[in-house]
């Protein structure tokens, strides 16, 4: 398991902004081509790493969440909501600050409830701005994070709990390196 991720990963393209190897993946951009066999290959991991008992709803975040996120309520028939950039004024909408490593920005969290219980799914973790932002939003509407997974850990943070990650890896001018995984 997670052999299409790791090899896709080893292969995919840096580019340098200044002294930061940034990487170019179908899971965390959308290019190159997103190929099922990936998409499969995450989603099967996702499935066998998360806690989904009792779960009823998959939180992500936009854009990378959103296919990772609707290939997982497909397998599962549980229900996903998006953490959006754009506000919808909706009854209950939460209001979040995040700031990340290379952004500061506004998301709001929609259709989470009083006693939801949540897995929360992302496409990387590098800092833990967003993810630290998100926790105490989601958990203020009453909601319980029960599980939380990101497919791509690059930098290991802090985010003040547990979190699963499928693949571990390093980035620098030669490439991605995997350092870990989960399977």
């Amino acid at each position: 398991m997670l052999e299409v991720l790791k090899r896709s990963l080893e292969i995919c393209p840096i580019v340098q902004r200044g002294e930061y190897s940034y990487f170019i993946h179908p899971i965390t951009d959308g290019v190159p081509l997103v190929e099922p066999n990936l998409l499969r290959d995450v989603a099967c991991a996702l499935f066998k790493a998360l806690d989904l008992k009792d779960v009823n709803k998959i939180v992500v975040s936009e854009a990378m969440g959103i296919h990772i996120g609707t290939v997982l309520s497909l397998m599962t028939d549980i229900p996903y909501t998006i953490v959006r950039k754009r506000e919808y004024k909706l009854p209950g909408e939460v209001i979040i600050g995040q700031t990340t490593g290379y952004s500061k920005g506004t998301l709001y969290l929609n259709s989470v409830y009083e006693g939801d219980r949540i897995a929360f799914i992302d496409d990387v973790i590098s800092t833990g701005g967003t993810i630290r932002a998100l926790l105490p939003a989601i958990e203020s509407t009453g909601a319980e994070v029960a599980d939380l997974c990101f497919v791509i850990n690059r930098g290991n943070p802090d985010i003040g709990r547990a979190y699963k990650s499928l693949v571990t890896i390093d980035v620098d001018k030669d490439g991605v390196h995997v350092l870990d995984s989960y399977f």
